[in-house]
């Protein structure tokens, strides 16, 4: 009996799959980040008097912390090589299909740099406004201590952040969710759930504007095709988040 090796995955194949990849990436995220919100809404004190912090330190001694933060960085784009493996078996090269190759480079930046602006403007409003009505945790974007690698792993941090979230979130789903027949609609709500689901840790102001986030980038990947712009703009975002909290003085941030 002849097996036939390419034949097209069924719905059934797809649907397992996508399952699976978010259960290694983000969809795992998203799980931790309810118990975390559960946690801190049932906890003593409001949940504005209650901390998220991000990009911690993981050892008292510098090197090895340094050796931590780029394993953690090195492992968490595992889910991603997976997710574009995957897409391999789809006809046509799937870095083209998410549209992460470096054929417009011009025009990604110029984009991206757009895409920041219109998501990070509006978002520090958003994070303002969750802030006084105490909706949100108090946020540390950057844990660090002082030390010569923190701003170059707070920017390794913040490309890995960007390259997860949109390859997975949104090249790889809005791909999968669109061969399984999802509605139009569907899959832009489904990948805007799912981006502020995993931020809920944050508080309920993160799930609001991340999702909004959401639904940007998901209209703009199902007209353009490309990923490589939200990567730029994510990037961007993250950086003046991750880094600004480092290098500023602190009172700065005293409204997050």
């Amino acid at each position: 009996m002849t097996v036939e090796l390419n034949r097209p995955a069924s719905r059934r194949v797809l649907g397992t799959e996508t399952l699976l990849v978010l259960g290694l990436s983000l969809g795992q995220s998203a799980v931790y980040a309810l118990v975390s919100i559960i946690a801190k809404l049932t906890a003593d004190g409001p949940l504005s008097k209650q901390t998220a912090a991000l990009n911690t330190s993981q050892s008292a001694r510098p090197w090895l912390d340094l050796t931590y933060q780029l394993l953690g960085i090195v492992f968490a784009l595992l889910p991603v090589l997976l997710a574009v493996h995957l897409l391999a078996r789809d006809p046509g090269d799937p870095v083209r299909t998410l549209g992460v190759d470096l054929r417009r480079p011009g025009s990604d930046l110029a984009r991206g740099a757009g895409l920041a602006a219109l998501i990070g403007l509006p978002g520090l409003a958003l994070f303002w406004a969750a802030a006084q009505l105490g909706v949100n945790a108090t946020l540390v974007p950057a844990g660090l201590p002082e030390v010569w690698w923190a701003v170059p792993v707070l920017i390794l941090a913040a490309v890995q952040n960007a390259v997860l979230e949109e390859v997975i979130v949104v090249g790889y789903l809005v791909t999968r969710l669109r061969q399984l027949r999802w509605r139009l609609g569907a899959v832009i709500a489904a990948s805007a759930v799912l981006r502020g689901s995993y931020h809920l840790y944050q508080g309920f102001g993160a799930f609001l504007g991340n999702a909004v986030m959401g639904v940007v980038f998901s209209f703009f990947y199902l007209r353009t095709k490309r990923v490589m712009p939200l990567i730029v703009a994510h990037t961007l975002l993250d950086v003046v988040a991750f880094v600004g909290y480092a290098v500023l003085p602190r009172s700065w941030f005293d409204w997050l």
